[in-house]
């Protein structure tokens, strides 16, 4: 094969797309499988754990869908608002099988952010956690209700899903579920600082779970520890719907804390695993303090920002595993691009993979919109069945994201060489990621500017070695105004999520500006790096 010299990469076909479904492909694997173990608790105590097979899983959830319909008419939207438990997954597939639309919310959401969602989703109920980290969340609905003047049909609690399952009458029919039709609406912030809903269908995130399990050599035997999140792609369709439709067995912990997933990978005989860079660098550290067995490991997985070379080598020696790469967008159902199992070390830690299949990509100037040739940094766009249907109720946001002939221009400044692997040079759009959670800092800057001391505010990402980035906030002070770092840090802490909270925090006269008063975000980085912002702290 020769050579490209444009960055252009053509969709293949050695996966094939399939008509499938969320509901329809819980609903294979219990036909196939009805007595391979489908779902584990994890627990930290073996004994407390539940298990589930696939015959046992699929029946809850249709139970679930039954009693879903004695609330919702078909096509309606219900959010799920929790952590990672068992009762997420069977009502994950319920909402399938009933033919509703799942809205994910981000469990560590505020209740400002929470009543956004709720409001813009056209949620009609909500399923919740009792509490998450301390807050009642059954009394944090009711406040974002009367936030926006709400009006749920229903909401309750995931730990009563047994009770509310008994609702559904066995003889009540489930409709017929078109794959192309949507299935869940997956929040993610913009830098307008209003998140924006990725409208998904079922199609696009069965086949792309399939494709992206396909590609890590996934199987019947696989055992899948499922860290990532839930309310992620990353969780409820590579994890979810990966694992449904190749068999195996998803063990689900409550959240990522490094000795509980050696332990499990020991105990559950793991051989599947996910984890940011940040995560295994955690998780090298806690089994050189305490080893386990872990020899049932084949393959490990990790994504959201570029892992570096040296832990590549280390994950793969001192784990006994092969790494393998990925990137893609909320939007894309997630995948994009993915290394390969036969990679070679340079390619895991310096590019973001090959496109995959039945998919195309392109880099383009992004002024001109041509393509660029190999080795030139532009912005990725990306079209194929993968892309979202659109941002739910939100025409212009859409019509900006994809343009007239499907393409999806991501945001992100790419290079794409001769072999079609790609790397990740920079990105258009004004984004940090925290050790893997993307935060958008204009949404942060909307927060303080509410806060009465502050004249002018810039929020940026700096370098960490731990967290990838971590979030910076540059602040100028009304006349005769100040605040301390802590005041600041309390004030957004109150309105966002913990993770979207600067850690740094610095008070200048004046903010670099252009001519026309454009705030120079990139100077400020280079004044961190330099260290001339240290005597500026608060």
């Amino acid at each position: 094969m020769n050579a490209r010299t444009e960055s252009y990469w053509a969709a293949t076909d050695d996966i094939p797309l399939l008509e499938t479904s969320g509901a329809g492909v819980l609903r294979e694997a219990a036909l196939a499988r009805p007595g391979h173990p489908a779902l584990v608790e994890a627990v930290e105590d073996p004994a407390q754990r539940r298990r589930w097979t696939y015959a046992q899983l699929h029946a809850e959830a249709e139970q679930t869908a039954r009693a879903l319909l004695t609330v919702f008419e078909p096509g309606e939207h219900v959010a799920i608002w929790g952590g990672n438990c068992a009762e997420w997954v069977i009502l994950q597939y319920g909402l399938a099988l009933a033919g509703l639309v799942m809205v994910t919310v981000n469990p560590a959401a505020r209740v400002n952010e929470l009543a956004y969602v709720l409001r813009q989703s056209r949620a009609r109920g909500v399923f919740h956690q009792t509490h998450y980290r301390g807050l009642d969340m059954g009394a944090a609905i009711a406040e974002a209700s009367a936030l926006e003047g709400l009006t749920l049909r229903h909401v309750s609690c995931l730990e009563a899903l047994d009770s509310f399952m008994a609702r559904g009458a066995a003889t009540q029919s489930l409709p017929a579920i078109d794959p192309h039709q949507p299935c869940m609406i997956q929040y993610t912030s913009g830098t307008t600082g209003q998140p924006k809903g990725a409208l998904l269908n079922h199609y696009s995130v069965t086949n792309n779970a399939r494709m992206m399990a396909i590609i890590k050599a996934l199987g019947p035997t696989t055992v899948n520890l499922g860290v990532a999140p839930l309310f992620h792609t990353a969780g409820c369709v590579a994890n979810v719907l990966g694992t449904a439709q190749t068999g195996g067995t998803l063990v689900l912990p409550a959240a990522f804390e490094p000795e509980l997933m050696l332990d499990l990978i020991e105990q559950e005989r793991v051989t599947f695993g996910f984890g940011v860079p940040t995560m295994l660098i955690a998780l090298l550290a806690a089994q050189a303090k305490r080893p386990r067995d872990l020899s049932s490991l084949v393959t490990m997985f990790s994504g959201a920002t570029i892992v570096p070379i040296e832990v590549v080598r280390q994950v793969e020696a001192q784990f006994g595993v092969t790494l393998i790469i990925g990137y893609g967008q909320t939007e894309t159902s997630p995948s994009i691009t993915h290394t390969r199992l036969t990679d070679r070390d340079e390619d895991k830690s310096a590019t973001i993979g090959q496109p995959i299949p039945q998919i195309e990509v392109k880099i383009i100037d992004p002024g001109t919109g041509q393509i660029l040739p190999v080795d030139q940094p532009g912005e990725l766009c990306t079209r194929g069945f993968h892309v979202m249907m659109a941002y739910y109720d939100m025409p212009e946001a859409t019509a900006a994201t994809i343009d007239a002939d499907g393409w999806l221009h991501t945001g992100d400044l790419c290079a794409m060489d001769a072999r079609g692997y790609c790397r990740v040079t920079g990105r258009l759009k004004d984004l940090i990621i925290r050790g893997g959670e993307n935060i958008y800092p204009r949404e942060v800057e909307e927060v303080l500017y509410t806060h009465e001391a502050v004249a002018e505010v810039a929020v940026f990402g700096v370098p960490d070695d731990y967290w990838g980035e971590q979030v910076a906030a540059v602040v100028t002070f009304k006349a005769g105004a100040q605040a301390s770092g802590d005041a600041l840090r309390a004030h957004v802490a109150a309105q966002l999520a913990r993770h979207k909270v600067p850690s740094h925090w610095y008070a200048l006269p004046a903010i670099p500006a252009t001519a026309s008063g454009k705030l120079q975000k990139f100077r400020l980085v280079e004044m961190f790096r330099a260290g001339e912002l240290a005597g500026a702290a608060i």
